[in-house]
């Protein structure tokens, strides 16, 4: 398995995690599968390879293999009808992160007239509450653990002309917040739930969400974002570096995320997908969390049997009886040792102030708005989010015309892609377009489209993506065309946006006019954090070189993603509406 602290890992659109191994099935057990979402999989995977190995349902043994999924991901693949040569293996019971998918998925199915899939009645496995959670001297500053802080705080912080002046500490300079993609990680959806309770005081309605007032409010909390990310991992991962280089109060103010995620980063660990993760070292500058006084969203992790055309009777038994070892007191126990709140919402030994957490909060815990207003909300982020200014560098080189089993090549592929993704961007997005190849005499990048407002250029971008063709005898300029576009974007910094460039490559840096790969970090690492652009790298295909795409996004505090030629355009997709 590959480091479960990657920012994002698209090999496949699906991960299947079985302890023990598929091809080990029984085909005469009972079989279950359970999709489930990212944090808890690998562990609940651990927990049904335990249980697979004594327990019996009907007087038959059984397999229950558990298929990991972001939240998001799953409700979309759900709602639309499950396909299993995209989706992956059919799912007989769900476990999201929180309620508030099972409220969307049912939501987007009334739209369109599908019968409901979810039982009336989803208990809960485990709990963990959503947090603010920021390094441990900032917290301080502003009261912890005797105080804490909501949402109007985060946003008069990022109003502040001094910054932490305001609160002594001018050295940390502007307030920063890290914050996920609302459409796939449920941290950043209750994030934006919750600024929007907070901008009304009160559960939200729909008539809400036409104020102009509580728009301006969660649009002021969204101009505070350093950048966004499908996962948490992203951040704590970019948060880490930081602390290594004694810098981790410049890097970001404050990340909403679940409680047991600060556990996790203050033991070392970037992502809570494995089973048994070993710790690392645990950072100089600890988290701590900041429970919202007005209350809080919590990941409630239900449990839904789903009624789907391939569920049985057979299976239901099965998921009831792995639903009680779920909920029995020694499976509850193991769960808690790993900073998880019992099915109930009760804390165990791990929830400490010693750890950063606070037993005795949060204070209330909010439910979910109704479905349409949720799915409002959803939709809302793509209005109301941080604006990008953005370079999208797409390789030119002669292999990117090699030619797949579908008979297209993958420069075919991308420009497909390419040209789905710029349609998600906003009309004031701001974006150019580069290619890079290594020609004879010339710059081993072209600046085909100059970076501009989208809307306004969506042709012109259109155009020259669909021009995009392998040069012959190319080579892959990597190292020559993230430092140019870099450079470029650096030289005029809209503080307003998220300034970043994009590089796609299939390849690795084969440019002999620049070789030297520890400049381009240092040249990247060295970027003040006030006119920093971030580098969010693509590796498509086995031939690109993973190791240097993680560096340079590592070193620019950016993202690195990986992608098959079959997943480049969810890939790119993604990436786009990470920013």
């Amino acid at each position: 398995m590959r480091k479960a602290w990657r920012a994002s890992t698209l090999t496949a659109l699906f991960a299947v995690l079985v302890l023990g191994g598929l091809l080990a099935f029984d085909r005469t057990c009972l079989e279950l599968t359970v999709l489930s979402s990212n944090e808890k999989s690998a562990m609940l995977a651990q927990l049904a390879n335990e249980w697979n190995r004594g327990a019996t349902v009907d007087g038959r043994c059984v397999q229950v293999r558990v298929v990991r999924k972001p939240s998001g991901d799953a409700e979309r693949a759900l709602a639309r009808g499950w396909d299993e040569s995209a989706d992956g293996p059919r799912p007989d019971v769900w476990t999201p992160a929180a309620s508030s998918w099972t409220l969307l998925l049912r939501q987007h199915l009334a739209a369109r007239n599908v019968p409901d899939v979810l039982p009336p009645r989803l208990p809960s496995v485990i709990q963990s509450p959503l947090v603010i959670a920021m390094p441990k001297p900032m917290a301080q500053a502003l009261g912890w653990p005797d105080r804490s802080i909501g949402w109007s705080d985060l946003l008069a912080l990022s109003r502040e002309p001094q910054g932490w002046g305001r609160h002594g500490h001018p050295e940390w300079g502007a307030f920063r917040l890290g914050k996920t993609n609302p459409t796939v990680s449920t941290s950043g959806l209750h994030a934006l739930i919750a600024a929007y309770f907070e901008a009304t005081g009160r559960l939200p309605a729909e008539t809400d969400l036409s104020d102009p007032k509580v728009a301006d409010f969660v649009r002021g909390l969204e101009s505070s974002v350093v950048h966004y990310s499908e996962t948490v991992a992203t951040f704590f991962l970019n948060l880490r570096e930081a602390d290594r280089r004694g810098s981790a109060l410049s890097y970001v103010s404050a990340i909403a995320v679940e409680e047991k995620e600060v556990w996790d980063y203050n033991r070392g660990v970037i992502s809570s997908d494995v089973a048994d993760p070993t710790p690392g070292l645990p950072p100089r500058v600890p988290l701590v969390a900041m429970y919202p006084p007005l209350g809080t969203l919590v990941a409630d992790h239900p449990y839904a049997v789903l009624d789907v055309p391939w569920m049985t009777e057979e299976k239901r038994r099965v998921a009831a009886a792995f639903l009680r070892f779920l909920e029995s007191a020694p499976t509850q126990e193991r769960f808690a040792s790993a900073a998880f709140r019992d099915h109930l919402g009760q804390p165990g030994a791990e929830i400490s102030e010693a750890n950063g957490l606070l037993a005795r909060e949060p204070s209330l815990a909010l439910r979910p708005p109704a479905p349409r207003v949720i799915d409002r909300i959803q939709r809302s982020w793509s209005d109301l989010r941080k604006r990008a200014r953005v370079i999208i560098a797409i390789d030119e080189s002669e292999a990117m015309g090699e030619r797949l089993p579908s008979g297209e090549t993958k420069l075919e592929l991308v420009r497909r892609a390419a040209l789905e993704a710029v349609g998600q961007l906003a009309v004031d997005d701001e974006v150019g377009l580069w290619s890079f190849a290594t020609r004879a005499g010339t710059a081993p990048y072209r600046e085909l489209v100059a970076v501009g407002r989208a809307g306004a250029q969506l042709g012109p971008l259109r155009g020259a993506i669909e021009q995009l063709s392998p040069v012959p005898g190319g080579r892959t300029a990597l190292y020559a065309t993230t430092r140019a576009a870099v450079r470029t974007l650096g030289s005029s910094i809209d503080p307003t946006r998220v300034n970043a460039v994009v590089v796609l490559t299939g390849g690795r840096n084969e440019d002999p006019g620049d070789q030297d790969r520890t400049a381009l970090l240092d040249f990247l690492q060295s970027q003040r954090e006030d006119s920093l652009v971030r580098v969010f790298t693509i590796g498509y295909g086995d031939k690109a070189d993973e190791e240097t795409l993680r560096l340079i996004a590592r070193a620019s505090r950016g993202a690195w993603y990986e992608a098959t030629p079959g997943a480049i355009a969810s890939v790119l997709r993604l990436v786009i509406s990470d920013f």
